[in-house]
């Protein structure tokens, strides 16, 4: 098969569970089925190598020691094909053995979908489906795992354009992916992590990018943690598809109860990309003090984007620390988290402001803007920090949009350059943003854009805007004092 054909083979089972389910839950019954697929091949393809190994010693193929992965007796994929009734019961079963027999590895990695539930899938349903998988052998040999991976992000995406307004809770646009990637430039043997991990776009692509300039890539130390259980058992299989083992990622509620600890507080990383869960008003603010995470004061409880951020600097290394995080703009510039905003500028963290353009979170019209911190930075940056207006570094296609390789490479060379480039590009002295600005972070504010070759004078614009508020700010106290005065009580 070519990848092409293999993408739509694996695609054609979505089709199967169309009118029985919603689109938004294909996720929770299509990769589990075909994860036990792929194991179950992978362990027969073992267990023949073995054999001719060994010569055909049926106790020596056997071993635990030929086998990524074990598969006790009665819980292989074609164990469960032979059944003809109650089909959901015996997949369920067949997944548990699995996970209790490699336990450290896979435990709830087939996730909780309701498969004995028979009015979501009957026993035709369910048989249909795995008749479906049965016609292609998904062994490393006939299947590589570059391809098999490849295929596995192919179908994340798809159930991603399937998924509505719920895409975002597990899918990262990979071209922002790749964008932050380059810009964190993880290192062989560094540590990474993703606190709002999703189904692992972030933490992969990590390894695929030292992997692509040929370094080794296999002792990356990845960790991740994402609430859903579905979505953190997705993520997980996602490693195992790609062949990589050397992670760890961990179901819960980060600001409630983080995974990554060390000697009680939070465990630090060298590398922290993320896209967070954006404005959350239902989070838990007594315990967002633990661990050592209150750096610079209390987030408000109607927004948790700097409970986060917060989260996130607190988990970096004190030396190699540095972070990307894809933000909506209010966290640049919103009255509410101003003194949080300027005390991370004055301890000197705001390595690089982003802005990107619209529709680049999923499925939502928003701008995006990426912050970028670093706990130690180099000397030719240190007290200052990079603006970059890449609004225009997109490609719209419909209600899509994407970075196109040269989007990525430009807004990753003004990055690393760290110089000023007419309507692009501003490197900025930190006093200068919380002396003239308050520590407004917003990229209009420094990168001024030209359109149709004429300069939009934003900083003429900003100081304008700012003096008519004041104006503003006092008529509104004349107007209470006076209606205080006539016996009215208002708060405008």
């Amino acid at each position: 098969m070519t990848q092409k054909q293999l993408e739509e083979y694996l695609w054609g089972a979505a089709n199967i569970l169309r009118g029985m389910i919603d689109a938004a839950d294909f996720k929770q019954y299509i990769f589990p089925l075909l994860f036990f697929k792929r194991v179950s091949d992978i362990y027969d393809e073992e267990y023949q190598e073995a054999l001719k190994l060994s010569d055909g010693d049926l106790e020596y193929a056997a071993f635990d020691e030929n086998h990524r992965f074990q598969i006790p007796e009665g819980c292989h994929w074609r164990d469960v094909r032979t059944q003809s009734e109650d089909v959901g019961k015996a997949l369920k079963e067949a997944m548990s053995g699995i996970e209790k027999a490699n336990f450290t590895l896979l435990h709830d990695v087939f996730g909780d979908a309701q498969w004995t539930n028979k009015r979501r899938l009957s026993d035709e349903k369910l048989k249909d489906l795995m008749e479906h998988f049965s016609q292609m052998d998904l062994s490393v040999s006939n299947v590589p795992h570059d391809a098999m991976g490849d295929a596995y992000e192919y179908l994340i995406k798809k159930f991603a354009d399937d998924s509505g307004h719920t895409a975002a809770e597990f899918y990262t646009n990979r071209t922002v992916v790749q964008l932050m990637t380059r810009i964190t430039d993880p290192q062989t043997a560094e540590s990474i992590y993703d606190p709002t991990c999703g189904s692992g776009g972030i933490l992969l692509n990590s390894a695929l990018y030292l992997k692509e300039q040929g370094k080794e890539y296999r002792n990356l130390k990845l960790y991740g943690q994402e609430l859903n259980l579905i979505t953190s058992a997705i993520a997980r299989i996602n490693m195992f598809m790609h062949h990589i083992d050397e992670f760890k990622i961990v179901q819960g509620n980060t600001l409630d109860n983080p995974q990554f600890l060390y000697k009680d507080q939070l465990r630090q990383f060298d590398v922290i990309m993320a896209n967070p869960p954006y404005s959350v008003k239902r989070w838990n603010q007594k315990k967002f003090p633990s661990f050592g995470r209150n750096l610079w004061g209390m987030p408000p409880q109607g927004c948790a984007d700097y409970a986060f951020q917060q989260h996130i600097v607190a988990s970096l290394k004190p030396d190699t620390g540095r972070s990307v995080s894809l933000w909506p703009h209010g966290v640049l510039f919103r009255d509410a988290e101003a003194n949080m905003r300027r005390q991370m500028i004055e301890a000197d963290l705001v390595d690089a402001v982003i802005g990107l353009g619209k529709n680049l979170f999923y499925n939502s019209s928003m701008e995006s803007c990426l912050l970028v911190c670093r706990m130690q930075k180099p000397k030719n940056r240190k007290g200052k920090i990079v603006f970059i207006n890449a609004v225009d570094e997109i490609k719209l296609e419909r209600s899509e949009a994407y970075l196109l390789p040269e989007h990525v490479d430009k807004i990753t060379k003004a990055y690393w350059d760290f110089k000023d480039i007419e309507g692009f590009a501003k490197v900025v002295d930190r006093e200068a943003v919380l002396k003239d600005n308050n520590g407004n972070l917003s990229v209009q504010l420094y990168v001024e854009q030209a359109v149709d070759n004429v300069t939009i004078p934003i900083r003429e614009l900003y100081e304008g805007m700012m003096k008519n508020q004041k104006i503003i700010n006092s008529s509104i106290t004349e107007l209470n004092n006076k209606l205080k005065v006539l016996g009215f009580e208002y708060d405008f």
